[in-house]
């Protein structure tokens, strides 16, 4: 069953708690990032979502396995790319759930995906709406996770157009959810 829950006011705290805790561990291994996102659905205010938090921390090309261990010194599992380019995935720590925690490269189009998702459902109600609309009924008609996802891609193909990314720049972000959804979201 996939649970799609009202905005809680205790998500934006809950990043926190995340973001301080994983620059410590960045910091104290020397690895360097630019930023540390709230990506996801719960980084809407207003917006209906499954109650786990999304993060991106966001470095340089070059910095990529020097944040992924320095991730893993604090409980989590790198789990490679998992299909998606430009982006290392984990299996989280139960001290950190419910949360995905991802490397983003700086520029890359899995990093630019999440951002514009976010902020464009940040600045457009309408579309907010309709999105948590089609999030709540997914969630109630869907057979699994890939199912789910897979009944949100129009409006996100939508809400990435509002965004600015590109025909082929969504043409691609297509087909990395269909890669997911054709072995499994769960890898």
């Amino acid at each position: 069953m996939i649970e799609v829950v009202e905005h809680q006011p205790s998500w934006p705290e809950r990043f926190a708690m995340l973001r301080d805790a994983y620059a410590a561990a960045l910091d104290d291994a020397g690895a360097r990032y630019r930023s540390i996102e709230h990506v996801g659905s719960t980084s809407v205010p207003g917006l209906a979502a499954k109650p786990v938090i999304d993060v991106d921390i966001v470095v340089d090309a070059s910095d990529v396995a020097a944040a992924v261990a320095a991730l893993a010194t604090i409980g989590f599992e790198p789990r490679g790319d998992l299909g998606v380019p430009d982006r290392q995935a984990f299996r989280t720590p139960e001290r950190f759930a419910p949360s995905n925690t991802y490397v983003a490269t700086a520029g890359s189009l899995s990093l630019r995906n999440h951002l514009a998702v976010r902020d464009v459902l940040r600045a457009d109600p309408a579309l907010r709406e309709e999105y948590a609309a089609v999030k709540r009924r997914a969630a109630a008609e869907a057979e699994d996770i890939d199912d789910y996802i897979e009944r949100k891609s129009g409006v996100l193909s939508r809400v990435l157009a509002a965004a600015g990314i590109s025909v082929e720049e969504r043409a691609a972000i297509t087909e990395v959810n269909r890669d997911i959804t054709g072995r499994g979201a769960r890898g």
